[in-house]
């Protein structure tokens, strides 16, 4: 069964999560200290920025959650009771039969929320009026991730003793709050960044008939492998076999969680942005510095589940079964998913109604970590968006 509450008062970041609240800001937060301005384009057009916060003020978004009880996952390890929190913008359109045409999903990445997707540039940049992605138009829809956010975690107590859930279980449970708890039949788009983008290739395979269109960012449709893995190993292996992590019932976090996440932190930024921006010990100081800072707001547990929850994802046997219209993303400077490889190019040639671009990276752009920045990129999400709306709604 699922109930949905709606807190009369509850807003992104409540202090509730105060910890997570800070580690979702902290993303953006980070790139600012490390790199400057970020060269947002909101900064340099201050006039546009104000109005379009203006003329959002009525689009504050909704909070709710869905509890599930006695929810069982994909392994057979059950929840006595399960919440999963989200968020909406807009309100429901819905066509001569009755249904909801206008709803988009946007999903988070590792570590995140839907709050981090409720930003100010996030909001400026794709949600606002006239933006790709306008709230006026589309109803959008911010789930919290099992094990993230204001959703279920392992951070609320269970800690080691949390279920352990895979990116289907995730996709499972969007599907779930989509289609049931808020009755929406058809997405019409989902908008996912690097989880969120690996979570939008399942949901084209795993419910051909309830998508019309994905838009996956930096996250590529092979399991995965290289880098991607190897950090994720990493980081795994610093917390378990660190003696301070005693099964996931620390007195303090790790040190070896510590560490991981510095060189998370390393790996998710551009190549030639940090050329720039570490070129001296001292900003190589601040540098960790600032990642050390973000990552004292994190739970080691709720980390570890996220990164051992990738294991179940690989789409690549079904591409060829994908219905929805595609545009990929991802950005040559993303050394998670290094372009060389052409692993984006050469599987997209399966993928029936299915286009992609790679964008450029530059000392302004952050390799992976561009997906925070949306400023950069939402042009690429008009695209897809005017792609889809040339199809008309069906």
């Amino acid at each position: 069964m699922w109930r949905s509450v709606f807190p009369k008062s509850r807003q992104v970041g409540h202090p509730r999560r105060g910890a997570g609240a800070a580690l979702r800001a902290g993303v953006v937060a980070t790139l600012n200290v490390i790199g400057g301005a970020g060269l947002a384009q909101e900064s340099r057009e201050p006039a546009l920025q104000a109005n379009h916060s203006a003329r959002m003020a009525d689009l504050a978004p909704v909070q709710a959650d869905a509890v599930y009880d006695k929810y069982r996952l994909r392994n057979g390890e059950t929840f006595e009771q399960l919440r999963l929190h989200y968020a909406t913008l807009g309100t429901p359109h819905r066509n001569a039969q009755g249904e909801v045409d206008n709803a988009v999903m946007v999903l988070h990445w590792t570590g995140n929320s839907g709050a981090s997707l409720l930003t100010p540039e996030y909001i400026n940049s794709l949600f606002a009026p006239s933006r790709p992605l306008d709230a006026n138009h589309y109803y959008l829809i911010f789930p919290d991730n099992l094990g993230h956010g204001l959703s279920s975690r392992p951070g609320d107590g269970l800690r080691a003793r949390f279920p352990h859930y895979g990116y289907n279980d995730l996709v499972d449970l969007q599907h779930k709050l989509i289609t049931e708890t808020l009755g929406i039949k058809r997405l019409h788009a989902i908008l996912g960044m690097s989880m969120g983008g690996m979570n939008a290739w399942q949901w084209a395979e795993a419910y051909p008939d309830n998508v019309k269109g994905i838009m996956p960012v930096v996250a590529l449709p092979v399991p995965i492998s290289g880098r991607n893995l190897l950090w994720r190993r990493i980081v795994i292996a610093n917390i378990r076999n660190d003696p301070d992590w005693q099964r996931g019932d620390y007195v303090k976090p790790p040190l070896g969680f510590e560490e991981g996440f510095q060189v998370l932190r390393m790996m998710i930024d551009g190549v030639p942005h940090l050329q720039e921006v570490v070129n001296n010990t001292k900003a190589a100081e601040d540098f960790m510095a600032a990642a050390a800072k973000q990552n004292a707001q994190s739970d080691p547990n709720d980390l570890l589940y996220s990164l051992e929850a990738s294991q179940d994802y690989d789409p690549e046997p079904g591409l060829g079964t994908i219905k929805a219209k595609v545009y990929a993303l991802n950005f040559s400077d993303d050394e998670f998913n290094p372009d060389g490889l052409g692993l984006l190019q050469s599987r997209m040639k399966l993928v029936k109604n299915g286009s992609y671009v790679v964008q450029t990276g530059s000392p302004d752009s952050f390799g992976h970590l561009t997906m925070a920045h949306p400023s950069l990129w939402a042009a690429r999400v008009r695209e897809f968006m005017n792609s889809l709306e040339r199809s008309g709604r069906e």
